[in-house]
């Protein structure tokens, strides 16, 4: 009975780990916080896609060397999961969407725009217009390009960062969209 328990154990772990072919998934690799719908590969390709931001019919691309060419800033943050203090480089997000008609200085119902960024794995955060705008908060959400004076590596070529959170939980790394709502 012992060695028939071992076995299907061992069955078990053999099929969840089990490797799909090409063009195929094994079910185990979902999005965090998906419905389990939209399996997503864990490599990534040799080219990463640019990010591409949209805000009602507008939208624009971005990849890290068109990011690189704007005026940068440094935000210095705690990441208590790293357990470090890192130093980013990039540009404030609200530079990246006041072009496509998103508002600098949010007034009355402008408020109710909010922020969703979704990275590379499908894992997707929410920010709210105020949260992002400097006229409304004292934090900064930054899309960033490098880390300690170095590109991001595994977590880029951009990353969402923001000060003013405790943990990094909202943090999107392989950032690849942008979308602009309104919660109306």
């Amino acid at each position: 009975m012992r060695s028939m328990l071992c076995a299907l154990a061992w069955l078990l772990i053999a099929s969840s780990t089990a490797v799909a072919a090409p063009g195929q998934h094994s079910g185990a690799s979902m999005p965090m916080g998906g419905t389990g719908s939209q399996p997503y590969s864990r490599i990534t390709s040799q080219v990463p896609a640019p990010l591409e931001i949209k805000f009602g019919d507008k939208s624009a691309e971005w990849t890290a060397a068109k990011l690189a060419a704007l005026p940068q800033q440094t935000l210095t943050v705690y990441n208590a999961h790293a357990k470090a203090t890192q130093s980013y480089s990039g540009v404030p997000l609200i530079d990246l969407l006041t072009p496509l008609g998103v508002p600098a200085k949010p007034r009355g119902k402008e408020l109710r725009l909010y922020v969703e960024a979704e990275g590379s794995d499908g894992y997707e955060v929410v920010y709210s217009l105020g949260e992002i705008t400097p006229d409304v908060s004292k934090g900064t959400v930054m899309v960033a390009d490098s880390m300690d004076g170095k590109p991001l590596g595994l977590d880029g070529p951009l990353k969402i960062v923001c000060s003013d959170d405790k943990r990094p939980a909202r943090w999107v790394r392989n950032l690849t969209n942008i979308r602009v709502f309104s919660a109306d």
